[in-house]
């Protein structure tokens, strides 16, 4: 790996986390998932350094609890969509993956439940968070409707310079 890479590991994972702390106000409200898709659409395998430095920082401010088991995976799940379907540009496109990923966070927080606490535990916390989940996802939708655009356009021109 070059330095350059981790410089740009290290910026943009500063920067999710500076946005993930800046917003956390808000419930619900955050740009982590478009951060994510963009990362992978423009930075490639870097991302997945992105996210897990993002995680591990998360761990040592928050405390390594048990959302943060799922932080492991959930992100990476977002990272394997977007790789999937990278080749579409649409922001249209991409507020819509980000919405339905903001409805599915709880289903696919609750996995860490279910292996902790069973069945019953997980479907709980699950349903308990449906309302929160519709706010996640109408919030990832509009984030990303408003900002893919002129984010993709700035993170493209700095990866252009740094390659």
């Amino acid at each position: 790996m070059k330095v350059k890479d981790i410089a740009l590991i290290g910026m943009m994972s500063a920067i999710m986390l500076a946005a993930q702390v800046g917003l956390s106000f808000l419930p619900n409200i955050e740009l982590v998932s478009l951060l994510i898709i963009l990362y992978t659409l423009i930075f490639g395998w870097r991302a997945l350094y992105i996210i897990y430095v993002f995680v591990a920082v998360e761990g040592i401010l928050y405390g390594f609890g048990l959302w943060w088991f799922s932080y492991l995976y959930i992100w990476f799940v977002l990272y394997v969509i977007t790789k999937v379907f990278h080749k579409i540009q649409s922001p249209f496109y991409w507020a819509i993956i980000s919405g339905i990923y903001g409805l599915s966070f709880g289903a696919l927080y609750s996995i860490v439940v279910v292996i902790t606490s069973g069945m019953n535990g997980g479907l709980a916390s699950w349903v308990q968070g449906i309302p929160f989940d519709i706010a996640h996802g109408i919030g990832n939708f509009a984030v990303t409707l408003i900002l893919f655009k002129p984010l993709y356009f700035i993170l493209s021109k700095l990866n252009r310079q740094i390659t």
